[in-house]
């Protein structure tokens, strides 16, 4: 039987599931709203540095594939680490959506693909 985490990677991108938590799902009307915040987890790349989570950069929002006819607006927020030893602000250089547009890379190459028809 399929668990519920792997149920999610087949429904959202999977890198959100993986790094991400949903705080919050809300439908309106048309529109389903899913919330996510970067889960407070030192990447590897960082293994080396003593760093701490210093919050969030500003909320994106980003289109993906519709379910059950409802337009879905991913509500995305990274966070923000700080190196305590040098003062420098990081944050992951997650490739959350598709370069010129506003949808996930999955969705916006789907498009691309059916607008060739």
């Amino acid at each position: 039987m399929i668990s519920d985490h792997e149920l999610l990677k087949l429904l959202l991108p999977e890198f959100l599931v993986e790094h991400f938590d949903i705080t919050k799902a809300e439908q309106h009307n048309t529109e389903l709203h899913i919330y996510f915040e970067e889960k407070n987890i030192i990447s590897h790349e960082y293994s080396d540095r003593l760093i701490e989570s210093k919050g969030f950069v500003p909320e994106i929002t980003v289109d993906d594939y519709p379910l059950r006819e409802k337009i879905v607006k991913l509500h995305i927020k990274r966070r923000r680490w700080t190196d305590k030893s040098s003062g420098e602000i990081l944050q992951r250089d997650w490739e959350l959506i598709s370069k010129g547009t506003r949808m996930t890379k999955d969705f916006a190459t789907f498009l691309k693909k059916i607008s060739r028809y």
